[in-house]
């Protein structure tokens, strides 16, 4: 009977090496057939070769349609890559980057839109490829036939003096400046509001009112949802001159009786300070706006639910520290659009 036991107990052990060493057999045979898990190491380390040129999908194109055109190439291995496609005349820039093996239309469309203003204008453009893998240049060309068309509700481009129905109002400073330029290069058009001036009693250097009245029968005519809707202006801050800052406002007439009571109703705000030195484009969604005192946020006085589509005014107000000197922001470019940011 002992013998027995001991029999038993080495036959089950033998049955349980099997299994393990089949576990183990079974468990190599599955990792040499899966997917391995990581980086190519072709990707890292391989040869880079280019293995389809740079090309561009359509040689022209009409951006005033809608339609885009995309960049072509293929690499033996990822590297970073950046497309760089200037205007041959007004300067205009548009800047691509990526990293990856491919380029395509999944990575590398353009839409009309611009990086560096001012907004591309139609006629023939030259685009650069460079490659970081072996820092070659690649060139392509292509032709602008109708330039990109932004939508939305354009408050102002600022190709004319500013429309006698809003309420201007400016500081008795030094060097004080509210009026419509084109000393320099405007991002749209050949225009562009000019804010400039020296107060050293007050933060307040100057400001504008837009009622909605200003802009016709149908006053703002925005969406219901905040969500949807987007407040867009491109500014320029000169580099020498961090000191001024901008503040929107947004008033709404909840009630419906015309005019906007400040104590009952609600104003929304956003203050834009940290903004490169050039003309940039800045969009703030309307659901993202608060009510500000002193630029602190805090409870509205109104319903407390954003209502664009009870906007009464639109108010600027560009301000400075009073000790800081001379301030100066430039403007263009004011506008609503819904489903997104604006793109020019």
């Amino acid at each position: 009977m002992k013998k027995e036991r001991i029999h038993v107990k080495g036959k089950w052990v033998k049955v349980a090496l099997m299994i393990v060493v089949g576990a183990f057999i079974t468990s190599s045979c599955n990792r040499d057939s899966e997917t391995f898990e990581g980086p190519d190491l072709n990707d890292l380390y391989g040869e880079f070769t280019v293995l389809q040129d740079f090309g561009v999908s359509s040689p022209s194109i009409d951006f005033s349609t809608g339609a885009t055109v995309f960049f072509t190439a293929q690499f033996s291995r990822i590297t970073d890559w950046t497309i760089r496609i200037s205007h041959a005349s007004n300067g205009s820039v548009k800047v691509i980057t990526g990293r990856s093996r491919i380029i395509d239309a999944t990575n590398a469309t353009w839409d009309g839109s611009t990086t560096i203003f001012p907004v591309f204008d139609v006629g023939s453009c030259s685009a650069e490829l460079f490659v970081d893998a072996d820092s070659s240049t690649h060139q392509a060309s292509v032709t602008v036939r109708g330039t990109l068309k932004p939508n939305g509700t354009v408050i102002s481009d600022f190709e004319s003096a500013i429309d006698p129905k809003w309420n201007l109002f400016v500081q008795s400073g030094a060097n004080m400046s509210f009026r419509t330029e084109d000393k320099i290069s405007a991002p749209v058009g050949s225009k562009y509001f000019d804010m400039g001036g020296e107060v050293n009693w007050d933060w307040l250097i100057g400001l504008f009112d837009v009622p909605a009245t200003a802009m016709g029968s149908n006053g703002f005519d925005l969406t219901s949802n905040p969500d949807d809707l987007y407040f867009n202006v491109v500014l320029n801050r000169p580099d020498s001159l961090p000191n001024g800052f901008v503040l929107f406002r947004f008033s709404e007439d909840e009630n419906g009786d015309g005019n906007f009571n400040e104590s009952s109703e609600d104003q929304y705000a956003v203050e834009i300070r940290d903004f490169d030195p050039g003309w940039n484009i800045v969009s703030i969604k309307y659901s993202d706006l608060q009510f500000l005192v002193n630029g602190v946020p805090t409870d509205p006085n109104g319903n407390g639910v954003k209502n664009p589509d009870k906007l009464h005014t639109v108010s600027c107000l560009f301000l400075a520290d009073p000790n800081s000197g001379y301030a100066q922001v430039l403007m263009d470019y004011m506008v609503f659009t819904t489903g997104g940011p604006l793109k020019l």
